[in-house]
């Protein structure tokens, strides 16, 4: 944290070092259970100006966390945006202040399956409360009126952060002026539910799993989520991208092995990304976010149409999808798109043409950078936020 940071009762840090809130009285969850208490851990960048209206909310996706910029503690890699977010960058923490959070049920601090349910002692594991995309967006907002801050300039995020970013227009329509979901969608679809299930059964499957309880009886069920994450990664990558990066070509030998051995480059990268991630992601946690995910549909939500769910809405939209994202494809965007078109909502929307998958939103993409800095910059315009020098406190 930085400049004139809020100073709440922070109750502790992770073992990562991230402040944490504990949220006052209890979260009554979406399923109607309720959850106390709760804890969410953030990272804030930049500085808060003196009437609290410049705030940036990013919301992040599936496997990512409140790490934004910077130095990952745990990873020792920079933050999944740091070529979008710090000083004189795209989100410019110059001029914005920057609150990322990790989501309810993730593993980086907020309450989550790993964490001690005060009732037993123990960490929690399946006896966690199933959660939702409301729930983590109603912590968000209760960790923001912690925080001192009313009402916020912008929500955005990638995937499961697009979800983030609709439901808070969805929910708080008048506590955001702008909102831009990047490559995500009103809905999970039954293709994106099948893929989860997939990696569910892949954690679920593993011996160690041990029913959930695998931390109390100190093990890991790194097979089953290095597969879980080995199938997913596959549905953030294109079949261009990865015939231009890996092809056919063979992993550090000249001829095929005629066994089970990674022989493809392909194989290798795969069991890679599958092992590095078991080392910084808690397997109940990703059981649990994935089915958030699937629950997410804001159309069922609204009588079952799209349109109602932004009736009257006066945020300020900028939706972003890639060309190649077969994950969540552009019509699916489109269909928001028309949705707030119905309500004269202020929309504006960009396909951007790559070959990068689901993937582009997190790498160097400069037409989307561009689309990015460009609506930020008119919508701060717009409800009069001025350079950084004259809105950013220093006290």
């Amino acid at each position: 944290m930085t400049g004139s940071d809020p100073a709440p009762a922070v109750t502790g840090t992770d073992e990562h070092l991230s402040p944490r809130i504990t949220l006052e009285g209890p979260l009554v969850l979406q399923s109607g259970v309720s959850l106390s208490p709760v804890t969410i851990a953030y990272q804030t960048y930049g500085a808060l100006n003196a009437d609290k209206s410049n705030t940036i909310l990013i919301c992040h996706a599936l496997t990512m966390d409140q790490y934004v910029a910077g130095p990952h503690p745990s990873t020792d890699k920079r933050g999944w945006w740091d070529a979008l977010v710090g000083p004189g960058k795209v989100i410019d923490t110059n001029r914005f202040y920057v609150v990322c959070s990790n989501v309810l049920g993730g593993c980086m601090g907020s309450t989550g399956p790993k964490e001690i349910n005060p009732e037993t002692g123990q960490p929690y594991g399946l006896q966690f409360p199933v959660i939702t995309i409301r729930d983590m967006v109603q912590a968000q907002a209760r960790l923001l009126e912690q925080l001192g801050i009313d009402k916020v300039f912008c929500v955005t995020g990638g995937s499961m952060g697009a979800m983030q970013a609709l439901e808070w227009a969805h929910r708080f329509p008048d506590r955001i002026t702008a909102a831009v979901p990047i490559a995500g969608s009103y809905r999970h679809s039954a293709q994106n539910i099948a893929f989860h299930e997939v990696g569910r059964q892949a954690i679920i499957a593993d011996p160690e799993w041990r029913q959930g309880n695998y931390l109390e009886e100190g093990t890991t069920p790194h097979r089953g989520l290095a597969v879980a994450r080995m199938a997913a990664h596959i549905t953030y990558l294109s079949e261009p991208s990865l015939h231009r990066k890996f092809g056919r070509k063979l992993q550090d030998r000249d001829s095929p092995t005629y066994g089970f051995d990674a022989d493809f480059q392909v194989e290798s990268y795969l069991r890679h990304q599958g092992y590095t991630f078991v080392d910084r992601f808690d397997a109940n946690s990703y059981l649990y976010i994935t089915r958030a995910m699937d629950y997410f549909d804001l159309a069922e939500e609204s009588s079952g149409q799209l349109a109602n769910a932004f009736k009257d809405s006066p945020v300020r939209f900028c939706l972003i999808s890639f060309t190649s994202d077969w994950l969540f494809p552009t019509a699916e965007s489109r269909e928001i798109v028309h949705a707030l078109n119905a309500n004269a909502a202020k929309v504006s929307f960009v396909e951007i043409e790559t070959d990068k998958g689901h993937d582009a939103f997190l790498l160097d993409e400069p037409e989307f950078h561009g689309t990015l800095r460009g609506f930020i910059e008119g919508a701060a315009t717009s409800v009069g936020l001025g350079s950084a020098n004259k809105e950013t406190s220093s006290d």
